[in-house]
């Protein structure tokens, strides 16, 4: 179980010590407050998961603070808590927004559980929000949705939830992959099993196959109690396996077997289990040119690739980007605390971010404009506060389109080269590797020739 941020409302010391004490112990961190005023002070300042309310407060009941809470756009999950159990009582709460409803005094155990489940639902609700805005571009109302190629992402991702196919998702680093397969698992008829997220990369080779399957005691030095594994962790649910390009060839071979004869057997163990998990793969690479240089298996290829989801990148839909980047500012001032500031763009700002070409995408553009707010003096985002690589962009491609043949031999061919290469990353959309690819040089041969640029541009022009 994830740890959660939760806040005890309750008026009655004892028990909200000791109910605390328990989710401390869990794992969880957590706030108190004795009475409906103090809850909703605390809530309103955000990152609280879930609150755990007692009904009967002195000055405010829960139910009335949870409607308040709605009230001023506080989206906490609540759970309410009595100990005067009725069933008006509970459709009222549940009426008023209540994830859910428990009768004192509290099972530990089913207080955990409870908790879980709407940690779980109230976390695969959030990143859905985030995919409709930061991948698919919202809803038609907000951000007029108006790529095919996102609309079409959109259906087949819909399609394809509600059967057990398995999915391969392809696409860009950070154009949201990992947010399309929970989405996937959220719409399925697995949303209520497990969704297990795992990194292909990240797993030492020599661990990956008891990561995977478990292992028995004793199986390996090391090995000092038995490890069940991800895949059968995942049963009844889904797996995401990510960056699956970079599994290696060996394990390859048992994750084929695994998929066909849909049982895994431990490291160390000579029985196979029986597992009902399905699988969501996901990756950056050309698996098909992987498997033409023998470095992935093709049977295996097939086998992932049932249905085919192609996230495109950032640059391909520049007609959501100015909604994008009032989400993401709104979000990030949210973040640091000054959610009722209302973040500014100074003259041009909006058409360089517009422009440039997102090679990392999403995750590019959330850390632009992190470091934006940060560097912001009020709030005013201003072209000295972006990148070099965004803010010196136009001023470098106005030096380009400019230059004149005064100077030395080597001052003309420096002219030439910055507005080629310049010209050449413009049309190709900020992509630093299609411009590598066009001008036949490597990519790190284009980064070193571009810090050479910015280090050659006129004082004046560097400060801006």
């Amino acid at each position: 179980m994830r740890s959660l941020q939760i806040l005890v409302v309750e008026d009655e010391p004892a028990i909200r010590q000791v109910v605390s004490a328990q989710l401390k112990k869990a794992g969880h961190t957590v706030e108190q407050a004795g009475d409906a005023e103090a809850a909703l002070e605390r809530l309103a300042r955000g990152d609280i998961d879930i609150a755990l309310s007692d009904i009967k407060l002195p000055n405010m009941s829960g139910i009335d603070l949870l409607r308040q809470a709605r009230a001023t756009n506080i989206d906490t999950a609540f759970i309410m808590m009595t100990a005067f159990a009725s069933v008006d009582t509970a459709i009222e709460a549940i009426k008023a927004g209540a994830a859910d409803y428990m009768i004192k005094p509290l099972n530990h155990d089913e207080l955990l559980h409870r908790l879980s489940k709407v940690g779980d639902l109230r976390g695969l609700r959030a990143e859905n929000r985030v995919l409709r805005r930061l991948v698919l571009g919202s809803n038609q109302e907000v951000f007029g949705f108006n790529s095919p190629t996102m609309r079409e992402m959109e259906h087949m991702a819909a399609k394809v939830a509600r059967t057990n196919s398995t999915v391969l998702v392809t696409g860009e680093s950070g154009t949201g992959k990992g947010v399309v397969a929970r989405l996937i698992h959220q719409q399925s008829l697995r949303a209520d099993g497990p969704f297990i997220p795992v990194n292909c990369g990240a797993i030492p080779e020599n661990l990956v196959e008891s990561e995977f399957f478990g292992h028995t005691k004793g199986a390996f030095t090391g090995a000092d109690k038995v490890r069940k594994g991800l895949f059968l962790e995942a049963d009844t649910g889904t797996i995401f396996l990510d960056e699956i390009g970079e599994l290696p060839l060996s394990l390859q071979v048992k994750l084929l077997h695994v998929i066909e004869q849909k049982a895994v057997r431990a490291v160390g163990s000579e029985q196979s289990r029986a597992v009902d998990v399905r699988i969501v793969a996901a990756t950056n690479r050309d698996l098909v040119e992987m498997v033409a240089q023998g470095k992935f298996r093709e049977d295996l290829y097939f086998r992932l690739s049932v249905f085919h989801i192609l996230v495109p990148p950032l640059r391909e839909r520049r007609q959501d980007l100015a909604a994008l980047i009032n989400f993401v500012l709104q979000r990030n001032v949210r973040r640091l605390g000054s959610g009722a500031i209302k973040p500014q763009l100074d003259t041009g700002v909006e058409e360089l971010l517009v422009n440039y070409g997102w090679p990392g995408n999403v995750r590019e553009l959330e850390n632009v404009l992190d470091r934006a707010l940060i560097l912001a003096e009020d709030y005013r985002i201003t072209t000295t506060d972006l990148p070099p690589s965004i803010s010196k962009m136009e001023n470098s491609l106005q030096i380009g389109d400019s230059f004149n043949t005064s100077g030395s031999l080597r001052e003309q061919v420096r002219k030439f080269e910055t507005h080629l290469i310049l010209k050449t990353i413009q049309e190709s959309d900020g992509d630093r590797r299609a411009a590598a690819q066009k001008l036949n040089i490597g990519v790190s041969s284009l980064y070193r020739k571009l810090e050479e640029i910015d280090n050659q541009l006129p004082a004046h022009e560097s400060e801006q």
